[in-house]
């Protein structure tokens, strides 16, 4: 399933959650959020930049790592966890794969 981000409608308003951007997990079908789940406020859903790194691009390793710390840091711990289950299926990345589970876990994913 598709992970949808929101934010509230105005500016700087919004309970803690949707303050800043949140995500949530919906089918394609499910129509989008037009409230808050926590406090009821008018939020709309964003436009995500693709979440794509080319073999060579941008440093590697290094990019990658950066990028999974970077959705950490924003609270999108589905994105942080999808990036680095992709590329941890890379032998020379391994390492990413607990990090990515843990990342799931955040997320709200049971295993």
């Amino acid at each position: 399933m598709p992970i949808y981000e929101y934010e509230a409608a105005s500016a700087r308003k919004g309970c803690r959650r949707c303050a800043g951007v949140f995500e949530v997990i919906q089918r394609i079908s499910d129509p989008p959020l037009n409230r808050c789940p926590d406090c009821g406020r008018e939020v709309r859903r964003r436009i995500s930049r693709p979440r794509i790194l080319l073999p060579g691009s941008a440093g590697g390793q290094d990019e990658v790592e950066r990028k999974v710390a970077e959705y950490e840091r924003q609270g999108m711990y589905s994105h942080a966890a999808e990036l680095a289950d992709k590329e941890s299926e890379k032998p020379e990345k391994a390492r990413l794969k607990e990090r990515a589970m843990e990342n799931y876990r955040k997320a709200g994913y049971d295993f």
